[in-house]
């Protein structure tokens, strides 16, 4: 919440979306909240709802364009044009590095990639979200089957 004024901006000039500063603190609330709250199990169902939104809104308005996956992969069976271009920018950045830079300890912990920024995440936080929709937040661990318990018990 510390850099609301750049989601703001971004919200406006980025997205184009109407009413920047209010959906910006709506989705930094929504995400904020609605994480304590899932984490606790606590009015799951009911966060569930905004969370959904905020996800369909991110797929649609951010991600849409990049198609399917998150990470380039050119292999990938929805690889569109854009990610089929990053394999040679990829590789030619991992030339410079090798010649240039000291490339196996930028690899020492994992390979590098290039982000897509695809829908992949936000459907898949979508799908998570209607299945706590659906099936709330379980048993023992979730505040709500403690209260629903407790209040079965009166």
């Amino acid at each position: 919440m510390a850099h609301i004024d750049s989601t703001v901006s971004w919200f406006e000039q980025g997205l184009g979306l109407p009413f920047p500063e209010l959906l910006a603190w709506l989705a930094t609330l929504t995400e904020v909240i609605g994480a304590v709250l899932l984490l606790i199990g606590f009015a799951t169902r009911w966060i569930s709802i905004p969370l959904m939104i905020t996800m369909l809104v991110a797929a649609f308005t951010v991600h849409w364009p990049y198609g399917w996956s998150a990470i380039a992969d050119p292999s990938s069976l929805f690889a569109n044009d854009r990610v089929a271009a990053s394999a040679e920018k990829l590789a030619r950045a991992k030339a410079l590095l090798q010649e240039h830079g000291n490339y196996d300890w930028l690899t020492s912990s994992g390979r590098l990639v290039i982000l897509n920024n695809g829908i992949e995440f936000a459907i898949t936080y979508f799908v998570l979200l209607l299945s706590l929709f659906f099936t709330g937040g379980g048993r023992w661990v979730s505040v709500d089957y403690w209260f629903n318990r407790r209040l079965q018990g009166l």
